[in-house]
């Protein structure tokens, strides 16, 4: 048995090193995430703080995205036009804030931002609306 797998390793050791090289950049994107993002919540945990703290979530999508479904109760700030308008997300800095975006990216920038401008307890939503959807849980328009 060990030797078939030797002899298989040597006969694709390129593959062998693409799949470490792999490894380590989902390994290196995971752990830049969990640092600069802090605490992603999924869609279920970020159910629970709205019910527990009463969060300001923050859609950082382009407001026509924002107009066709969103979160409910969820302000609209654009992710560009953030640093200009963090004056409307309030003033308490330690009230808790959920951000998302489409899929998750952005809400993670966002919530970067967020902490740079002295907001203290900044959630991305993993997974973004997609997710929210993905959960059944409900948007609206309104």
């Amino acid at each position: 048995m060990t030797d078939q797998l030797l002899t298989f390793f040597h006969a694709h050791t390129a593959l062998f090193i693409a799949l470490i090289v792999a490894l380590l950049a989902l390994i290196g994107n995971e752990v830049h995430g969990a640092i600069t993002g802090g605490k992603k919540l999924g869609p279920m945990e970020a159910v629970r703080l709205i019910n527990d703290r009463d969060p300001l979530v923050v859609d950082v999508r382009a407001a026509p995205d924002f107009k066709k479904s969103h979160l409910l109760n969820a302000l609209n700030v654009p992710l560009p036009k953030l640093d200009e308008r963090h004056g409307e997300i309030g003033k308490d800095k330690s009230k808790p804030i959920i951000v998302y975006d489409a899929l998750g990216g952005a809400a993670v920038e966002a919530a970067v931002k967020l902490r740079k401008l002295g907001f203290t307890e900044v959630y991305p939503l993993r997974g973004g609306i997609n997710g929210w959807l993905g959960a059944n849980l409900p948007v609206t328009a309104k």
